[in-house]
């Protein structure tokens, strides 16, 4: 079954594969793509290019479809493809919403750590900024472009490829908003007036996309929401909540028979290493330590851990503890030197230099910043 995406056309598939690309399952659904040396191009679309995190072509079927389990895409080289069970699962992304928060609004460029093949238990809504590409969601590939907004549900995988020229940087490609089960379930519960979210909450399991239009009146309000605080973020929150279940051109993505299955993901070594992290992160850990825990050495942790994650094990760790300190300062409760062990660190000096390092100023003025922040965002409302 095919579906072309809204406003572009399908793409053709490669008609021969060069010497060296070898065939590979991709984990999506049985697509089959190929593997090839990183920015090679091997086909008459410019948006057929090897994925420079992955190393791996993602997009190798028509625009908007779903391969049938097993079959190559329409066009390809009719020789035996390999029967392979070593697929790769999906990554995890595990998705920090401050505890004084209900949801996380943020954006990203491109490169970036989350581009990848991931997924993760909250909801999320996506918008493309800049950039075209290819984008996947469950068994469903599709191209996008500006004022591409998706959203998906808990545990979907999903990723976005953008065609980018090599060492490119591109500062700002998306706007995401990430939101827990629990939190959307509680707000349709307390307010009868949002019944019509459970919809919308169904119909993300699979992907939902959304015309054009619709994006273009979404976009303010996320931009709105990251830089809003207190019941300003609520007040958009609900907004954006209403344009999208009042848009009537709502598109499926991935098929009624693709299923997200975490329990099989979570079996890959380094999302198991990942959850262990984020549990025990104030504890003493280390790296040979979390290589044993994957069955690596530790040098191939090392390499995998970097690959994984887009950073090495240590600033990883960091990154963390830094920023539970963040959400520890603003809420007053602690002295900065309780702080300071509470995240984990064995010594303020330490703990002061990978603050300043991360966040560019030393907790003690974050803390004073965000105390005159707070007290402006209060006589203001």
């Amino acid at each position: 079954m095919t579906r072309t995406y809204p406003g572009h056309p399908p793409l053709p598939p490669p008609t021969k594969l060069p010497p060296g690309v070898k065939p590979y399952r991709t984990g999506i659904g049985k697509q089959v793509a190929w593997s090839a040396p990183a920015g090679q191009v091997f086909s008459q679309s410019p948006t057929e290019r090897i994925c420079p995190e992955t190393d791996r072509l993602d997009n190798r079927c028509s625009t908007g479809s779903r391969s049938a389990p097993g079959t190559p895409p329409s066009g390809s080289p009719p020789a035996a493809w390999p029967a392979r069970d070593d697929v790769r699962p999906p990554d995890l992304e595990l998705v920090q919403v401050r505890q004084n928060e209900s949801f996380k609004v943020w954006s990203h460029g491109y490169p970036y750590r989350t581009v990848r093949w991931h997924f993760h238990p909250e909801y999320e809504l996506h918008l493309v900024t800049a950039t075209s590409g290819s984008f996947l969601v469950g068994d469903y590939v599709g191209s996008f472009e500006p004022n591409n907004l998706v959203m998906t549900g808990p545990n979907l995988p999903h990723n976005w490829i953008s065609n980018v020229a090599p060492n490119e940087a591109v500062p700002e490609r998306c706007l995401v908003l990430q939101f827990t089960g629990d939190f959307i379930r509680g707000c349709v519960a307390l307010f009868p007036e949002l019944g019509f979210v459970a919809a919308l909450l169904e119909e993300a399991k699979h992907g939902i996309g959304f015309p054009a239009a619709t994006a273009c009146d979404v976009k303010p309000l996320l931009t709105g929401l990251i830089a809003a605080t207190g019941a300003r973020r609520i007040e958009l929150f609900v907004a954006l909540l209403n344009l999208l279940g009042q848009c009537q051109g709502r598109v499926p993505l991935a098929s009624g028979e693709f299923h997200a299955e975490p329990m099989k993901y979570m079996s890959g070594a380094m999302n198991h290493v990942l959850v262990h992290i984020h549990k025990n992160f104030a504890s003493a850990l280390n790296e040979s330590d979390l290589a044993k825990l994957s069955g690596l050495s530790t040098s191939a942790f090392s390499r995998r851990f970097r690959k994984h994650t887009g950073m090495n094990f240590v600033r990883y760790i960091n990154r963390i503890r830094i920023d539970l300190a963040c959400e520890l300062l603003m809420q007053k409760k602690l002295s900065v030197t309780e702080i300071c062990y509470e995240t984990g660190f064995n010594n303020i000096s330490n703990f002061n230099r990978q603050f300043l390092l991360l966040k560019k100023v030393p907790p003690s003025k974050f803390r004073g910043i965000h105390a005159v922040n707070a007290a402006f965002a209060e006589a203001a409302a």
